[in-house]
């Protein structure tokens, strides 16, 4: 087996200062893209992904190189591909110039955003969102509690506090009023939208990453354990991956033509890639 990470470079100041001189259609190498705040993949250039960043949006491909997909350089938070529609990116976060862009939608790849909504009681900052695939007009977004949306992200209201501690959202991929929260205290499920919520993972077991993906699987990363997966079978987990050393998984996406093919972002911003469901895995690229 290969490193199994592409180790961003550490010079974090001059990677941001890389990015942040990238103009639309410029490549730069992959490991020199910062923060990366999500990941999916890109529809229009089969093979690529899409990486929400720190200072804009990213089309990364197999040979190593990461394109510049706009000369934007905003900060994209809660970035998702809507799985109602491939071409359809929704985000949010914080423009260049500071402030916070509420609910932001792309239908051309990232390289222009519209505002779609400003959120409930924003705008909002979604450091987290999260598609219903089964029913795609269902959205869920973290921003002073869970926030909710049954218009395909049009208008939201506050479903409820939510668990403390949030670090990430996923929507069950088989009932639209399930949801799901990886927390520092580990993992949490909802079954109201959102409003009320039980212990679903091992407790105080912290859940860097929850992830549903199109063939009905759920993807958790406990944090000192490993990468699990939840059966629709039998509604047990199962244990897929345990070798990340002291590294933990932040954001993972599964190819829509091909869910075995899964890519992840490390908490070091290194990209990973698996072609057997998340059993094995290996750096992005060459």
């Amino acid at each position: 087996m290969k490193s199994r990470y592409r180790i961003a470079a550490p010079a974090v100041l001059a990677m941001a200062l890389a990015a942040s001189s990238t103009a639309q259609g410029q490549s730069i190498p992959l490991a020199e893209v910062p923060h990366i705040h999500g990941i999916g993949f890109g529809a229009a250039v089969p093979g690529s992904i899409l990486l929400a960043t720190h200072n804009g949006v990213f089309r990364a491909s197999p040979d190593g190189s990461a394109t510049a997909v706009s000369s934007d350089r905003s900060d994209y938070m809660g970035f998702t591909p809507d799985p109602g529609d491939p071409e359809r990116l929704l985000a949010s976060g914080h423009p260049a110039d500071g402030g916070n862009m509420g609910v932001i939608v792309s239908s051309d790849g990232g390289a222009t955003w519209t505002q779609l909504s400003t959120g409930a009681g924003g705008p909002v900052d979604f450091h987290a969102m999260t598609v219903s695939r089964a029913d795609p007009g269902t959205i869920y977004g973290l921003y002073g509690g869970i926030q909710v949306s049954r218009d395909r992200g049009a208008t939201w209201a506050v479903a409820g506090p939510g668990p403390e501690r949030v670090i990430d959202l996923a929507a069950s991929p088989t009932e639209a009023d399930v949801l799901y929260a990886g927390t520092m205290g580990g993992l949490m499920q909802s079954s109201d939208a959102g409003r009320t919520w039980t212990l679903v993972g091992p407790a105080n077991v912290a859940t860097s990453m929850v992830e549903a993906t199109a063939d009905g699987s759920l993807y958790a990363f406990f944090v000192g354990t490993g990468l699990f997966t939840l059966s629709a079978a039998d509604g047990k987990w199962r244990a897929l991956a345990n070798d990340f050393g002291e590294s933990y998984v932040l954001h993972l996406a599964a190819d829509p033509a091909d869910p075995a093919h899964l890519v992840a972002v490390t908490e070091t911003s290194a990209i990973i890639e698996s072609l057997d469901g998340g059993k094995t895995w290996e750096p992005f690229g060459p």
